[in-house]
């Protein structure tokens, strides 16, 4: 021991020594921190620099003062607070963090924080307090207070509830904590307050109106329903539309929803809602099972109703007359209630092909409307007679077409013999025939070769401009307007209701156009199968006559147009392709249409589309040529119109002979003749100077014209130089107080509904007092040029 002692001392003043000893070797900081780095990369020591550079700390003491920081902050402190403190990188201090929180049970890392239990704990007191003062915590509020997530908080409040907490979790809410005592206070006044309840009321509106919470309510609620201490139900579950039954009000409702049916025999779902029934569909069908209604859109109906309708219909059918069921139908029901009504009530009485619904209400039968259809046979009868003499083109159909060609060949002598006869007539005739202009003898007419047996009677699409007419064209003949059908409706049906008249007209127009049309046939038929319409027809030799005549002046206008400059060439031979030249066309398709039984007793008459409709029904070697002919007319050429009307009049059986210059002059002379009788009788200062700007033409040109009224001006300036200077002077005056006069009266029409200024008046009365003046000496001009000729002849 004392051996001991004596070392001891020696150490000591070994140590003394050592201390008071000068240093030898010393390491500079350069050279600790250069061994310090070394030992760290080789890992033989752990160590952690600090921020500032200064210092080296080891991962133990990082976690010993982490632990010491949260310790002094409570329990709950945040990492980037720590990283701060510590002066080291924020790294190095979450690798620790995360240490503490798995090896640590009693501490957690939580969004960065580290907490330990003893701040949950302190925070459960803290919670605790507040949920006896207030009886009730939220979640949510608490989140937001302590800055936790809502999971994490949840789940450590669970877990001390009834240790440190005292209260209870709402089992259908999570995020709500109660005490037992706030339930039962809430449960008072939730039994008290409905206890009170004599009428629905919406759950939701007494949430709002004495603050329950909602989840606790709904569960309280049901608790007393079910239990039997709140005599009632709730309809509608936990939504915004529950609502509260109190028994007292749904033995109230079921009364007066039983009463109504038994008096009315329907029920308003919108009254139902009115009530407090949230589903009335639902609620009826519940409530009437057993019960046979009838569901509409907006109501329901009994049995006993839909009998009462299906009687009425049924009376109306059997009588065949018409019912307005809107008296029997309850007023609160819409027209498209009414409607499924009926026809189930139809479909009942199986009678849907044997009424129709007119107005929505009004069922009539079809003999009733088999009765309306027949008060118009008699007008059909009178307007299918004026109709076959003004337009028999539209009146029949192919399969007439054919019966009354069948009926025509028995009826009458065949193309053969007639043809026969007209060449033995012509023969006997000679030469008067050449003489009256009617194409020569019997040797000049080719007879047309057609053979009737292969003529088909189907309308020809070959050409566009005849199918685009046909197209267009109505395919039947009217009979009569709505309105005119409803008037007469009116006035023979004096019981039937005015509204549906008009609906009752619409359905009859398509039946009374059909049946028009049968009549139409008929009287059709009957007309042209007595002997005096084939009188109708003209003789082959006035036919050639006429053709032979228009064919030459049309030769002989076009003569006259060569004067004219180019532009004026078209206008003119427009015009007389739509005058003339339609006038023959409808000559030839005329004579066509009899062999068809379509033609009619004046050609003028026929227009573009009926032209079109008689083509259509002619053979293929006919209807060719004849609807070239029909398509030159919209031409600007004479040269292809003339063409085609030899080769048409060849195909119809007619020979055009070119006159001679004897014919010619025969024709300009009655064609000058025609003109200067006109012109005597003409006062209209317009006319006046059209006509004797033509004689005026003719006389001087010795060629014939047939020009629009808007070509006068260029027929005046071919005047020029080939008339005296004084009648040129003369025609070109009057030619302007014309246009003058023109000019006035578009503005005077213009100004007809205000009051005309007095300087026009007089300008206008001034112009028409000149033309009255020099109207004799402009006609003079041409009728003292035909007395001189007159004389010279």
């Amino acid at each position: 021991m004392a051996a001991d002692w004596e070392e001891i001392r020696r150490l000591a003043a070994d140590f003394q020594r050592a201390q008071f000893a000068d240093t030898v070797q010393r390491l500079s900081e350069r050279n600790c921190i250069e061994i310090i780095t070394k030992l760290v990369q080789d890992r033989k020591l752990d160590v952690v620099h600090t921020l500032d550079g200064k210092e080296y700390i080891t991962p133990t003491q990082i976690s010993r003062e982490i632990r010491d920081e949260l310790y002094v902050h409570g329990g709950r402190i945040n990492i980037v607070d720590l990283q701060q403190i510590i002066n080291v990188d924020w790294v190095h201090v979450e690798n620790r963090a995360n240490d503490i929180a798995k090896s640590d049970k009693g501490v957690q890392l939580v969004l960065g924080q580290l907490i330990d239990d003893a701040y949950l704990n302190h925070l459960a007191e803290e919670v605790n307090d507040k949920l006896q003062e207030a009886g009730l915590v939220s979640m949510a509020e608490l989140c937001k207070s302590y800055d936790l997530p809502g999971d994490f908080l949840t789940e450590e409040v669970l877990k001390r509830l009834g240790k440190l907490i005292e209260g209870e979790m709402d089992q259908y809410n999570r995020g709500v904590i109660f005490t037992r005592a706030f339930v039962a206070r809430h449960k008072a006044r939730i039994r008290g307050l409905f206890s009170g309840i004599t009428r629905p009321i919406p759950v939701s509106s007494m949430i709002a109106a004495f603050g329950f919470q909602e989840h606790l309510l709904y569960t309280v609620l049901e608790e007393l329903v079910n239990s039997g201490r709140l005599k009632g139900s709730v309809v509608g579950g936990r939504q915004d539309k529950a609502v509260y039954i109190p028994d007292i009000y749904a033995r109230t409702q079921n009364a007066w929803v039983d009463s109504f049916l038994q008096q009315n025999g329907y029920l308003e779902f919108d009254a139902l809602l009115r009530l407090g029934i949230p589903d009335p569909s639902s609620y009826i069908k519940k409530r009437f099972r057993s019960s046979k209604l009838l569901f509409l859109r907006a109501t329901c109906v009994g049995q006993a109703l839909v009998d009462q309708v299906e009687a009425s219909v049924e009376e109306a059918v059997n009588s065949a007359t018409w019912t307005d069921l809107q008296s029997i139908l309850p007023s609160c029901l819409s027209m498209e209630d009414m409607g499924m009504l009926i026809n189930q009530a139809l479909r009942n009485a199986n009678v849907q092909s044997q009424a129709i619904v007119l107005g929505g209400t009004v069922v009539v039968s079809e003999k009733f409307i088999g009765i309306c259809q027949a008060l118009f046979e008699d007008a059909m009868q009178q307007k299918a007679q004026k109709e076959v003499k003004n337009n028999p083109v539209f009146l029949i159909t192919e399969e007439d077409l054919k019966q009354a060609s069948a009926l025509a060949e028995i009826a009458a002598p065949s193309k053969k013999e007639r043809r026969d006869a007209e060449r033995r007539k012509k023969a006997a005739e000679g030469s008067s025939s050449a003489k009256a202009g009617g194409g020569g003898n019997a040797r000049e007419i080719r007879i047309r070769k057609t053979k009737k047996k292969g003529r088909r009677d189907e309308d020809s699409d070959e050409e566009t401009g005849a199918s685009q007419q046909s197209r267009n064209r109505p395919a039947e003949a009217p009979f009569m307007a709505q309105e005119e059908i409803a008037a007469i409706l009116e006035d023979r049906l004096n019981d039937c209701p005015e509204d549906i008249l008009s609906e009752l007209a619409e359905l009859l127009v398509r039946p009374l156009t059909k049946a028009y049309q049968d009549v139409l046939r008929t009287v059709f038929m009957s007309s042209n199968s007595s002997p005096s319409a084939a009188c109708k027809k003209k003789s082959m030799k006035d036919l050639q006559e006429e053709i032979s005549n228009l064919y030459n002046n049309i030769r002989l206008f076009e003569r006259g147009t060569k004067l004219f400059s180019d532009e004026t060439q078209i206008q003119i031979t427009k015009h007389i392709l739509k005058t003339l030249c339609t006038d023959v066309t409808n000559i030839l398709v005329n004579f066509l249409a009899a062999d068809l039984m379509m033609s009619v007793d004046n050609p003028s008459t026929i227009t573009t589309e009926v032209r079109v409709k008689i083509l259509g029904k002619l053979s293929e070697e006919t209807r060719g040529p004849l609807m070239k002919l029909h398509n030159c007319l919209n031409g600007k050429t004479m040269e292809d119109f003339l063409s085609s009307l030899e080769d048409s009049a060849e195909v119809c059986g007619f020979m055009l002979k070119k006159g001679d210059k004897k014919k010619e002059r025969q024709a300009q002379f009655l064609h000058r003749q025609a003109l200067t009788e006109q012109l005597k009788e003409a006062e209209d200062p317009a006319l006046v100077l059209h006509l004797t700007s033509v004689l005026l033409f003719q006389a001087s040109t010795h060629c014939m014209l047939h020009a629009p009224g808007r070509c006068v001006p260029q027929v005046i300036g071919i005047l020029t130089g080939r008339i005296p200077p004084e009648q040129q002077q003369l025609l070109s005056a009057y030619q302007g107080l014309v246009v003058k006069q023109l000019v006035c009266q578009n503005q005077s029409r213009k100004q007809e509904e205000e009051d005309g200024d007095e300087e026009e008046k007089e300008e206008v009365r001034k112009v028409r007092a000149q033309l009255l003046t020099l109207t004799p000496q402009v006609k003079q001009l041409v009728l003292s040029q035909r007395k001189t000729s007159v004389n010279e002849d």
